[in-house]
């Protein structure tokens, strides 16, 4: 499954650049893609895990920047 969301008061590149490294790394992640410019997460995952998939690169975002949400 893949899907997008919109990030809020995401205020660098070089945090959507972390982010999206460590999104990467989820067990179960196919791609995914953080736009800073777009201010947009791009997430392409297992059906079966994917919202748990969602709930940590949620918290990931929280970690690198703590003023971005993720508008689900």
């Amino acid at each position: 499954m893949k899907k997008k969301f919109k990030l809020q008061d995401l205020d660098c590149a070089n945090c959507a650049a972390k982010m999206e490294e460590a999104i990467k790394k989820i067990d179960g992640v196919n791609d995914a893609s953080v736009s800073f410019m777009m201010q947009k997460m791009t997430i392409d995952a297992d059906d079966a895990r994917f919202d748990e998939i969602v709930k940590e690169a949620v918290a990931i975002c929280a970690k690198v920047e703590p003023d971005c949400k993720v508008l689900l």
